[in-house]
């Protein structure tokens, strides 16, 4: 079965960083596209960034791009994120899952690890 479990959360301050991972399973990983997705608490989900399936090419969000870096390591079925520069409006659950944008939004996703900011 498809299992995704993220871990690196925690709390910063502004201007801080912090790196996130996602291991996968269950599922063709390295021919997946990947993507992070974050929900502020009370919020919507929000879809943050995505990449293809070899790492070669990444999309962001406007609000994130230059502060947050997404990569990947499909031998150990493994995406990051990257957060730094981090703000207060990056608070939020931060999770993996398959897909781009609202794909992957509307997906399946893990059990997320909270980043808070303050």
């Amino acid at each position: 079965h498809v299992q995704l479990v993220e871990s690196g959360g925690g709390l910063v301050q502004p201007g801080g960083s912090l790196g996130l991972s996602c291991v996968a399973s269950g599922f063709a990983f390295s021919s997946a596209v990947m993507s992070w997705i974050r929900q502020p608490e009370g919020k919507e989900l929000e879809w943050v960034s995505g990449i293809n399936a070899d790492g070669a090419t990444t999309y962001y969000t406007d609000s994130v791009r230059g502060r947050f870096t997404t990569s990947r390591d499909n031998d150990k079925n493994t995406v990051y994120l990257q957060l730094t520069n981090l703000k207060s409006e990056d608070t939020g659950t931060y999770y993996c899952a398959p897909g781009m944008r609202q794909v992957a939004v509307r997906g399946f996703r893990g059990q997320g690890t909270q980043v808070t900011v303050s």
